[in-house]
């Protein structure tokens, strides 16, 4: 987001200090006068006492210290009489007493003849809406009333609340004549202390409250706000311009700007409010901005600082949160989620604290925060250096390389339950020279096919600022050809070589969407179960383009894939070239197009899919479109649907919870070729009288693993056949 300036409505030079009171919480200062009601209440509370006891006793004064009011508000009361003079200060014993007396006779009453409002010059409030508001928030004093010290505090705090007023001082007068005094007749401006001369207490009194009404609300002045909208600030305030400050109101405005901040996660609130003159409002806002960022290695096992394999630049470089930006906590969850993603660490976290390791009360900060939480707004109000955190990310190092072996099962094969069997053994590097760069080789070995392969990835190339990726691969494969070239009769004994090696680069185009281009080299040809090289198959078929034994083709490359929130939704767009750079080398074009979305209902989830391509120029039968198997029809066996230039596969499906991490399954599956088969050349399809469209339906069970779900399915194609299908991972 944009950084902005502040917002303001109305410049003012009148500049007053802010309230040097520390919060010692985040929002702590909301309401604005809850800090100094508590205070001033118990000395007006103190002061009503001691004015029932001049009354009862006709003691001699007493005179106390009036502290300064607070920022915005504040409440005091004062009782005076028309006579009397001032002596020196009581002792402390004296006082202790005095405060003994007061909270005995708390509930004792005083009648009161008359409730005024005026302001604090003893006068008419000229605006008699604002005298209303505060005779309104009045419930205990009334006229003609025996009012108590407590009934009169309530009253006090609830003007107060109304929000209308900065201050608000009962003032109690003898009306014997009439006269009536306020407090500035006694306040000695040398020692600054109110003085209560004492009083005959055979006489009712009146009671004015001296109230001081806010200042009407004339301009906005924002300091501080860099990611805050000053949209958002005017929208705020805009319905309060020319009305009286409401202290409620404000608070509301304060609460939605925090909230705001917490909502988007930034590391921000609302630190100071200022009443200037002339209705100005100033807001001071606290944004932490990051001072600098670090990695900590830790032991696997003991957890304690060690000395890590990977460059500390390649993590920061991950990272989108940058020094002088304002912390996001969500930013910070991303940034976790992204280290986490590179494969090469084991636990990550981030822990802010204020820079230079030092909170403003002076002590050493070691509390760790944890980046999600919004207990980390509770260091705002201490972090020194004008708001600046720094960002400690605490990393644990995987084990960065090893070999590794396993076995699974090759769709290809459909000769028989064994057949299909296959071994692995690898071995990886995730951390090569530091830089999370990556190199596997891997071997896989079947009874009739294998594939060894080498691939050396760098995630991220240095220099570029995309996050651009390269792979670099070589791989030489055999697979079965009984997709497109075998059937029963032959009992697949061909087989299909490839030399492959190609460079690829990838990187994210936008949100949720990236993109691939490579080039790719390929030297393919068929054998047949002796290991010697043909060009026809038993139909008399070509199983080259080019007539020879091997086609050699140069492809260019590129895709695009969207992918949705948690897999949901998928797109998958790609386009192949061959390149003719040399006259036998072949010249085609490949387009092909995925997509797949899923809807919850309830406790089921609908997952529909819809596949489809086509290729044009001169390629090699052994390229087409295999249709029918596990990953496109099911209910037949793999390519018995048919094999073509074209082709479409559509897939419904219903899953349901059964129980534990066991899930049931019905579904639908439909491929056609669309009567693209004779256009393949040889025709293979036609030559082993495939149907060419089919559709097949049945159930199956899902089971979640480490290495995604495991599908285990019967199905019943067109032809009343009936088939298992077993695969580990979703559906292509």
């Amino acid at each position: 987001m944009p950084k902005n300036e502040g917002v303001q409505f109305k410049s003012s030079s009148i500049k007053i200090p802010r309230s040097s009171a520390d919060l010692s919480l985040p929002f702590s200062h909301l309401p604005f006068c809850s800090q100094s009601l508590t205070s001033t209440l118990l000395r007006a509370k103190f002061s009503f006492t001691q004015f029932l006891d001049c009354l009862k006793h006709c003691r001699n004064p007493i005179k106390f210290g009036v502290p300064p009011p607070p920022l915005l508000c504040s409440s005091t009361l004062a009782l005076t009489r028309p006579d009397g003079s001032t002596q020196s200060q009581p002792e402390v014993t004296q006082l202790k007493a005095a405060v003994t007396r007061a909270r005995r006779e708390d509930e004792e009453r005083v009648l009161v003849s008359e409730v005024l409002v005026r302001n604090k010059d003893g006068e008419e409030l000229e605006r008699k809406d604002l005298e209303m508001e505060a005779l309104a928030a009045l419930k205990a004093s009334r006229p003609n009333s025996a009012l108590t010290v407590r009934e009169v505090q309530e009253d006090v705090h609830r003007i107060i609340d109304s929000g209308y007023f900065s201050s608000c001082m009962p003032v109690a007068v003898d009306t014997r004549d009439g006269i009536r005094l306020v407090y500035q007749q006694f306040l000695d401006r040398r020692d600054d202390t109110l003085v209560l001369p004492p009083l005959p207490a055979d006489r009712p009194c009146g009671v004015e409250f001296l109230v001081e009404p806010n200042q009407e609300f004339r301009g906005l002045v924002c300091e501080g706000a860099n990611v805050l909208p000053s949209k958002f600030v005017e929208d705020s305030f805009r319905d309060g311009y020319g009305k009286v400050v409401n202290i409620r109101r404000l608070d509301e405005v304060i609460e939605s700007i925090n909230g705001w901040y917490m909502e988007r996660g930034y590391f921000g609130m609302v630190s100071g409010v200022d009443l200037l003159s002339g209705g100005v409002l100033r807001l001071q806002m606290a944004e932490a901005e990051v001072n600098d960022i670090s990695i900590r290695f830790l032991d696997r096992k003991t957890r304690e600082p060690t000395v890590g394999k990977t460059k500390p630049e390649t993590i920061l470089r991950q990272l989108t949160t940058k020094k002088g930006q304002v912390y996001n906590l969500n930013q910070g969850r991303r940034d976790v989620e992204t280290v986490l993603t590179m494969g090469i660490m084991e636990d990550v976290s981030i822990f802010p604290q204020p820079a230079g390791g030092l909170c403003s009360l002076g002590c050493g900060f070691y509390g760790k925060f944890d980046f999600c939480s919004s207990n980390m707004f509770a260091l705002l109000p201490y972090i020194p250096d004008k708001g600046k955190v720094d960002l400690v990310m605490n990393v644990v190092e995987r084990v960065s390389g090893g070999f590794s072996a396993g076995g699974g099962i090759s769709s290809g094969i459909t000769s028989g339950p064994l057949s299909g069997l296959i071994g692995s053994f690898a071995y990886s590097h995730r951390n090569l020279f530091g830089k999370n760069q990556k190199v596997n080789i891997s071997l896989e070995r079947g009874q009739i096919d294998s594939i060894f392969r080498i691939n050396y990835t760098v995630p991220w190339i240095e220099g570029d600022d995309k996050r651009t990726q390269r792979s670099i691969m070589i791989q030489n494969s055999r697979t079965p050809g009984t997709l497109v070239h075998g059937d029963q009769r032959e009992n697949g004994g061909l087989t299909i070589g490839r030399v492959t090696a190609g460079v690829e680069f990838s990187r994210p185009l936008r949100p949720k969407w990236s993109g691939t281009a490579g080039l790719t080299f390929q030297r393919a040809g068929v054998r047949d179960e002796k290991g010697d090289p043909v060009i026809k198959d038993v139909y008399s078929s070509p199983l080259t383009a080019s007539g020879n034994t091997h086609d050699n083709m140069l492809l260019a490359k590129g895709e695009c894939v969207y992918t949705g929130d948690l897999g949901s939704s998928m797109l998958v767009l790609s386009m192949e070239q061959g390149l003719p750079i040399l006259p036998e080398w072949l010249s085609f074009n490949r387009v092909n197009a995925r997509a797949r979305t899923g809807v919850e209902v309830g406790p089921t989830n609908l997952l529909f899919s819809l596949s489809g391509g086509h290729v044009v120029g001169n390629f090699p039968p052994h390229e087409a479109f295999a249709l029918g198997g596990t990953n496109s029809v099911r209910g037949y066996e793999e390519g018995a649907v048919g094999s073509g230039r074209s082709y479409v596969v559509g897939c419904g499906e219903i899953s349901f919870p059964l129980f534990g991490p066991v899930d049931g399954a019905l579904f639908a599956d439909y491929g056609t070729d669309l009567g693209s088969g004779p256009s393949v050349p040889g025709d293979p399809a036609g030559a082993r009288l495939k149907p060419g469209s089919g559709y097949g339906y049945g159930f199956g069970v899902r089971v979640e693993s480490p290495l995604g779900p495991i599908r285990l399915e019967y199905a019943f194609n067109d032809k009343q056949a009936k088939r298992f299908h077993f695969a580990v991972g979703p559906r292509n």
